[in-house]
């Protein structure tokens, strides 16, 4: 019985060491998992493998080989590396908004239209209402015909999804339809506008509930393109201009809202020409290290602010304009940088 008893106690000894030593007993002083980063350090180099006679080699080379430089000619003259695009567009920081220009309305909406596609099919998921045909590629839910409470006949709704003009931003088009004469195809315009506006604010307060928790759809986000409506483009004599993705009509309405959001003041405007006349104000005090703080010292102000300036909008077919700017007559010439920098500044602010 003795011997016993020490035994027991010679075991209870051997595990509390091993307790007390923990997993450096067992695995060593890194435990389980140790850091193996930086172990590519240590490693030796080894000849290349030798394939026996026969044997296809191909398979083993670089996946990605950096081919060869044709041509190491250097060009002539100083260069400027240009300041990249902002991520981020100063458009404002709402998930969704309602735009209206005339008579049409639409949501925008601060998601690619990838995350859109899955809240729209959500919120007809969740309101119970009947999809009647989807078109992933050109961005189409039709619903199936519905019997609306108070209306005396049913109606029936096509939600359009668009590319919004800024990158990583979508567009919410809603058109409805009444269940009488041809319905083979949809109108042109709803045939009742306040259905259509209805439906619209139910649809956009669903999106705005639900945006932190929205999927994506892979399909969808492909058929619609991510990378915005804007551009900038090489003009006429070694100028920018800003390429708009939007008719004439709307992108008018758009470059003036942009303008007076950009901290340009409108002095004058000219729609039959498509000309702004504006002045910039600079960037507001309170707003230090804006977008042009890059560009100047401490010391120095803003050369542009207080200066005049024409701004073009000029049509490039149906649903599309270039946008440019210049000094007013009797202005000092505009540098390309500086043009460039007031163009990418109002870009960040068109939608």
């Amino acid at each position: 019985m003795a011997e016993s008893m020490k035994l027991v106690l010679r075991i209870a000894l051997v595990g509390s060491l091993l307790a007390s030593a923990g997993c450096s007993y067992l695995f060593g002083d890194e435990g389980l998992f140790p850091d193996t980063s930086d172990d590519y350090k240590n490693a030796r180099e080894l000849d290349p493998i030798r394939l026996p006679e026969g044997k296809e080699e191909a398979r083993l080379e670089e996946i990605y080989p950096i081919p060869p430089v044709q041509d190491d000619t250097l060009l002539a003259g100083e260069f400027e590396v240009p300041r990249p695009t902002p991520l981020v567009a100063g458009a404002g920081e709402d998930v969704v908004r309602i735009q209206s220009l005339g008579d049409e309305s639409w949501a925008l909406i601060a998601v690619a239209p990838g995350q859109l596609w899955p809240q729209v099919r959500s919120f007809l998921t969740s309101a119970g209402i009947p999809v009647g045909r989807v078109d992933a590629q050109a961005g189409l839910i039709e619903t199936g015909w519905l019997d609306l409470e108070g209306q005396t006949m049913a109606s029936r709704f096509r939600f359009r999804i668009e590319q919004g003009v800024q990158r990583g931003s979508s567009e919410l088009h809603v058109l409805q339809m009444r269940q009488a004469g041809d319905v083979s195809g949809w109108p042109g315009r709803s045939d009742d506008t306040a259905q259509e506006q209805e439906m619209l604010r139910a649809v956009a307060q669903f999106i705005a509930n639900s945006a932190d928790s929205a999927p994506v759809s892979m399909l969808a986000d492909r058929a619609m393109s991510a990378e915005g409506k804007l551009t900038m483009e090489d003009g006429a004599n070694g100028t920018s201009v800003l390429r708009v993705g939007l008719p004439f009509t709307r992108a008018w309405a758009s470059v003036g809202k942009a303008l007076e959001e950009s901290r340009f003041e409108i002095t004058d405007r000219d729609r039959s020409e498509g000309v702004y006349y504006v002045r910039f104000l600079g960037e507001a005090a309170e707003e230090d290290g804006g977008w042009f703080s890059w560009m100047f010292s401490d010391e120095d102000e803003n050369p542009m602010i207080g200066r005049s300036f024409l701004v073009s909008v000029v049509a490039a077919g149906d649903k599309a304009v270039t946008v440019g700017m210049a000094p007013v007559a009797g202005e000092a010439t505009l540098e390309k940088r500086d043009q460039q920098a007031l163009l990418t500044l109002l870009k960040g602010n068109i939608n």
